[in-house]
């Protein structure tokens, strides 16, 4: 249920973009996590006179009790703060899908991190199987 690499998370989803985006905000909000700022990429593009084929958006969010701890452990990790939850269009639906924290949190190298990364990891996958339904 959902494309796992050793890099990504993704599930797809008949709900459309839109839809899809505001599903991952409220199954973050249960969560505790919040959406802090997303990018409408389509938007952005078409201010600077570009258009892209398909809908595609990009959604930062974080926890911030969990980033606190994350950043207190080792300050590198704030290179890959806040995550990242990307919706896109996708074969009549909407993919939706992260980069796995365990795999970012790999690249710092620091073993602390580990059970953080991994519970953040969780949360986002549970949120992202509600999202999709």
């Amino acid at each position: 249920m959902g494309a796992v690499s050793e890099m990504r998370f993704s599930v797809h989803t008949k709900k459309g973009v839109d839809e899809a985006a505001q599903a991952v905000d409220a199954a973050l909000a249960a969560r505790k996590f919040s959406v802090l700022w997303a990018l409408d990429v389509n938007d952005k593009l078409r201010e600077k006179g570009l258009s892209l084929n398909g809908q595609f958006r990009i959604l930062e969010v974080c926890s911030a009790p969990r980033a606190k701890q994350a950043l207190e452990t080792n300050p590198f990790v704030g290179y890959f703060l806040p995550c990242k939850v990307v919706v896109h269009e996708s074969e009549g639906g909407a993919e939706i899908g992260f980069p796995r924290p365990t795999a970012l949190i790999g690249l710092v190298g620091d073993a602390r991190l580990g059970d953080l990364a991994q519970e953040v990891e969780q949360v986002l996958v549970e949120a992202v199987r509600e999202a999709a339904g």
